[in-house]
């Protein structure tokens, strides 16, 4: 069913149509009795994949990698189709447009997506109220025993970044903003220095740029933590495009600020081996690449950190996860949950689903 709605929607441009599904969705979803159809055919059954992870309790792994729900509109919605947790964002402190539509396009015959949405969102302060209003209401449902028991919520992570405007040398500034706008609001926090498509931002992935900014966040973090509270824990994200030495680098880094843990990986830059032709590549033009052909790289980094660290770093891995097949590799790699985005796209809302059952 879904692979005849997908054609249907892979005629219209990327971007609208995904505003338009999300937004159905969500209309479908004020009406009670659809919701409950829509979350009991969705929903994974099995219970054995609740896992602890960061102090966190995780329903299942699979999660939404940030960069879908951006301005977190739609985590009712996400929330009937399954997920475990959401990742939202990538947030910056003012809001901005991000660049020139068309920004988003279909590489079909790869199953892939090149983006340059370039960090377009609201600005935390809208987030961030938001997201309080969701907590808010999620928390009275639960005393009142008419939804799921807090404890076994979504999961919220913040995927936090700069302003385009803001020059690298005052990058910490914005994080640190995001961060404590959002701090009450979610679960965990990742640090996004590893998106292409915000002129200079990768190179705040060297060694001592990050330094500044993460020690920055660590030290705010130890402040903020209320009494019996951890502080929130805190990730990176990194690019797949990262050399070995980089990646040893991050890894140094992770260990040294005592990081809890790092999502790999943002999208490509590379475009090797595609089967899109490259008359349609140079029209689409500058972009991270997203889905299929990231599987391999994503894995090897996965796999790289868990052994060189023996599994101290958790890693969250995202790229080119479509089936449970996918999944159980990045799984047996050492990572401790997967996200999707492109597969999303390409496999529909019962992604989470087929996903959990084949892990099961």
């Amino acid at each position: 069913m879904y692979t005849f709605i997908r054609s249907v929607l892979f005629l219209f441009p990327t971007e609208g149509v995904h505003y338009f599904s999300m937004n159905a969705l969500k209309l479908a979803c004020k009406v009670g009795f659809l919701k409950r159809i829509i979350a009991r055919n969705n929903t994974p059954s099995s219970k054995k994949l609740q896992h602890q992870l960061f102090g966190l309790p995780f329903k299942n792994p699979v999660g939404l990698a940030a960069g879908f729900d951006k301005n977190a509109l739609y985590l009712n919605e996400l929330e009937a189709l399954g997920f475990g947790f959401v990742e939202i964002g990538t947030v910056t402190p003012k809001p901005q447009a991000g660049n020139d539509q068309p920004r988003l396009f279909r590489l079909p015959k790869d199953k892939a997506l090149i983006n340059r949405m370039g960090f377009n969102n609201e600005g935390v302060q809208v987030v961030a109220k938001r997201l309080k209003d969701w907590k808010a209401k999620q928390l009275a449902l639960a005393s009142k025993g008419s939804h799921t028991p807090y404890e076994d919520r979504l999961i919220i992570g913040g995927n936090i970044g700069k302003n385009k405007v803001t020059p690298n040398e005052d990058a910490w500034k914005d994080y640190e903003i995001c961060f404590r706008e959002l701090y009450n609001w979610v679960d965990y926090f990742v640090v996004n220095v590893s998106s292409p498509n915000t002129p200079g931002l990768r190179e705040l992935q060297e060694k001592d740029a990050l330094r500044k900014i993460l020690s920055h966040l660590q030290t705010i973090n130890q402040t903020l933590t209320g009494t019996n509270q951890e502080p929130k824990p805190l990730l990176l994200k990194i690019a797949p495009d990262l050399t070995q030495s980089q990646i040893d680098d991050v890894i140094d880094l992770a260990l040294e600020i005592k990081l809890d843990g790092l999502v790999a990986t943002n999208t490509t830059i590379d475009r090797t081996g595609l089967q899109s032709s490259e008359a349609e590549l140079a029209q689409i033009g500058a972009g991270g690449l997203s889905g299929k052909p990231l599987t391999r790289r994503s894995t090897e980094i996965v796999q790289y950190i868990t052994q060189k660290t023996n599994g101290q770093i958790p890693v969250i891995s995202s790229g080119g996860i479509f089936t449970g097949a996918d999944a159980q590799e990045k799984l047996q790699a050492g990572a401790a949950l997967v996200q999707v985005w492109t597969g999303f796209i390409y496999e529909g809302p019962a992604i989470v689903k087929n996903i959990c059952k084949a892990l099961s």
